[in-house]
């Protein structure tokens, strides 16, 4: 049996974590299964479990695959010449959100309060994305303000919380629309 190489390793991750996604989607982190997921991605439990030790993992790994893509947005936000001020920031960011990522996503919170890995993966991935929102807020106030990046920073602090604590507001509230709803917006 031919072995796989780095990129198609990538790209079957890939297919596992996107068919686990739809399956929690739609279904609950709790209701779904390994053989729910492999139905779903159209490969064989083996090669889901030679991807992924459990449902925990698969987790983390969206959880790291859509912290990577803010990432990328969020670096180019703070380098380039003219970093959006923090509601245009926010505003961009809530219109990025996926319905389906977003009911994950709350369903993660949920089961965070009683699963300690799972806090471990929430806890990251949040106090993660608030460093990134923290860094581009800092870039603005730098820029537009003509601020010390010291000055800049305890300036950015306050207003990067509000900044996360409104978009994981909309995360919640888009999770919670009903389909019909997502598409009528």
């Amino acid at each position: 049996m031919p072995r796989l190489t780095d990129a198609r390793k990538e790209l079957r991750r890939t297919q596992i974590t996107e068919a686990a996604v739809r399956c929690f989607s739609r279904n609950g982190l709790e209701r779904t299964s390994i053989a729910d997921i492999t139905a779903e991605s159209g490969l064989s439990t083996g090669s889901i479990y030679a991807h992924y030790r459990s449902k925990a993992d698969l987790v983390q790994a969206s959880a790291h695959t859509l912290l990577a893509k803010r990432a990328e947005t969020l670096g180019q936000y703070a380098a380039s010449d003219n970093p959006p001020d923090p509601d245009e920031l926010l505003a961009r960011l809530i219109a990025t959100i996926d319905p389906a990522r977003a009911r994950v996503g709350v369903q993660t919170w949920g089961e965070a309060t009683t699963n300690p890995a799972i806090r471990a993966i929430v806890a990251d991935t949040v106090d993660r994305m608030r460093a990134m929102v923290l860094d581009c807020v800092t870039a603005h106030l730098a820029k537009a303000e003509d601020l010390a990046p010291a000055r800049a920073r305890e300036h950015a602090v306050p207003i990067a919380d509000r900044v996360m604590a409104l978009y994981l507001a909309e995360l919640l509230h888009t999770a919670l629309q009903s389909p019909t709803e997502e598409t009528a917006t």
